[in-house]
């Protein structure tokens, strides 16, 4: 393993950029052109406001997290915009999750920059010193600097394209300001294949490591690992049965190939502590992240989570027996208690009754503390641990800062190995280092379960996708991979479960807590929203049946 460690934290103050407003130009901010094309400080503060469009996953619906619109959790309201999504309400009027001006304002940002930095080798040079020492030495690093941010804004409209086409398939494309408004929509293929364009054109040009730069305070930026995550979570996406229904093989390869470049790379590996690397103090340095967003310190996360019978807890997401139910275990079930033996990763993401945790007993059973029958208990019976610090004193205002890893190497694994079996079969390593099976059980070793048992194509895609439910819980995820399959039909229809405890024990008994809808005719996709579609005069065209 090579060192030092390689990652990319976005912090507070690379975001400053982002207190304006969406809709403010260089007019609206006072600068003129002859500013912004000669004065690095303006130049750059473009760059980094290309980076204020990536949205971190803490406070994505209801102010918390999207897991509360797949079968991993349920929110504590009744009354809220994940209920609308749940109950299949939301439209091309009302969408809880509606990102396409977000995004496209973004790629604006990021097409702006691009073109005011043309000619930035002499546009930096005039009206500076470039005559003594220091003031040459200033400007070459200045433009060295300039053209490592120019190719990390290739990468950032990469991005923000791959989140678009996740959400509503083909978009509009477009790499300048000038484009007409009324642009139709290009293919998903055809976006695919230019983000992948976009990410091959420039990955090699981009920083390795800040840390080996000296450039602490830059750490922010994207590195030639992240440009390359992305890559490999597109390719797997386009080579998915929702995007591929032919079932191309090709792009089955292109994924795994994509997958393995990183693994290549042998720059990242799995943290020794799944609980510890969701928690700031260990992200920052962890060898697992390849991307993350920083916030400031804050609290909000614990107070919107906690259970409310901790001292300044709220409860918010409420974790599903049907996401609790589908850990292994190390040995048999132990039929008094669900959690004797089960994957520490389930521990290590969710409490239930009589756990204890900050400094108290968790009573989650009639009369106890956590009563289900008080107001704003948990619905399932279950609290979120994962992301979550221990012990945060909320009366007296205590906070951390929070880092929402965007990508990190155990999905790398999973992706090379959901790729690699369906280009190639369970055990054949083709022209790569692993193989499908050596890839996963990389990850269940990591706490201790034991290698996948599959003897068939199918058995492994089972196991693989049933690892990524378990690894990857509460992190976005789970939605999409049961888009991508196919299988939203199957699942989203169906009840969300929690359990009632059985008094000061471990015994819990299943129970339907809420209903959800999915409807297949068009809900795989997101609805272009309905301004776009009237402010285009149609030319945009709606997704079927919307």
């Amino acid at each position: 393993m090579n060192n030092p460690i390689i990652k990319t934290i976005i912090p507070l103050a690379l975001l400053s950029v982002a207190s304006c407003s969406l809709l403010d130009s260089k007019d609206d901010l006072h600068l003129t052109d002859e500013m912004l094309e000669t004065r690095y400080y303006h130049l750059t503060g473009w760059g980094y406001r290309a980076y204020s469009y990536v949205q971190d996953g803490f406070d994505r619906i209801d102010g918390n997290l999207f897991a509360t619109v797949s079968d991993e959790a349920q929110y504590v309201s009744s009354v809220s915009e994940s209920a609308r999504f749940n109950h299949g309400t939301w439209n091309q009027y009302h969408n809880p999750d509606d990102c396409w001006d977000w995004y496209y304002q973004g790629i604006h940002d990021v097409n702006y920059f691009l073109e005011r930095t043309v000619g930035y080798r002499e546009k930096l040079a005039q009206n500076r010193d470039t005559i003594t020492v220091s003031g040459n030495y200033q400007y070459h690093q200045d433009v060295i600097d300039m053209e490592r941010m120019r190719n990390e804004a290739v990468v950032l409209r990469a991005y923000y394209y791959s989140e678009l086409i996740k959400r509503y398939g083909g978009v509009p494309f477009m790499d300048d300001t000038s484009s007409n408004p009324r642009v139709p929509r290009a293919g998903y293929s055809e976006v695919v294949d230019r983000i992948v364009s976009d990410i091959d054109s420039v990955s090699d040009l981009l920083v390795e490591s800040w840390i080996n730069e000296n450039l602490s305070d830059k750490d922010g930026r994207l590195t030639k690992g992240a440009a390359m995550a992305i890559k490999s979570r597109v390719l797997l996406y386009a080579a998915s049965p929702l995007n591929n229904p032919g079932n191309d093989s090709g792009k089955w390869e292109k994924a795994a190939e994509a997958a393995h470049d990183i693994i290549a790379l042998d720059r990242y590996s799995l943290s020794p502590s799944y609980r510890d690397l969701f928690l700031t103090s260990a992200t920052n340095t962890d060898p697992e992240v390849i991307w993350a967003k920083r916030q400031a310190e804050s609290n909000s996360l614990e107070t919107s989570n906690y259970p409310i019978s901790t001292r300044g807890g709220h409860t918010g997401v409420c974790p599903s027996y049907n996401l609790v139910s589908s850990y292994g275990h190390k040995g048999p079930v132990n039929p008094d208690n669900w959690f004797d033996g089960i994957d520490p990763r389930c521990t290590a993401s969710i409490v239930g009754n009589m756990d204890s945790w900050n400094g108290r007993v968790l009573q989650i059973y009639s009369s106890g503390a956590d009563d289900p029958a008080n107001p704003n208990t948990s619905v399932t019976g279950f609290y979120l641990k994962k992301f979550l610090n221990d012990d945060l004193n909320l009366v007296n205002g205590a906070k951390e800062i929070h880092s929402w890893i965007l990508f990190r190497y155990a999905e790398i694994l999973l992706n090379y190995a959901e790729a690699m079996n369906e280009a190639y079969g369970t055990d054949d390593k083709a022209a790569f280092t692993l193989t499908a099976r050596e890839a996963v059980n990389q990850v269940r070793a990591r706490v201790g379960m034991p290698d996948v048992e599959a003897s068939s194509r199918e058995e492994m895609r089972a196991a693989i996708r049933q690892e990524r439910r378990v690894e990857l819980a509460f992190e976005e995820h789970r939605f999409w991979d049961l888009l991508r399959w196919k299988e939203a039909n199957k699942v989203l229809n169906q009840p969300i479960e929690g359990v009632i405890w059985e008094g000061m024990s471990r015994k819990m008994q299943p129970r339907n807590v809420a209903s959800r809808v999915f409807d297949p005719s068009k809900m795989y996709l997101y609805p272009i929203p309905q301004t776009e579609i009237v402010r285009t005069s149609s030319t945009i065209e709606q997704n079927p049946n919307w």
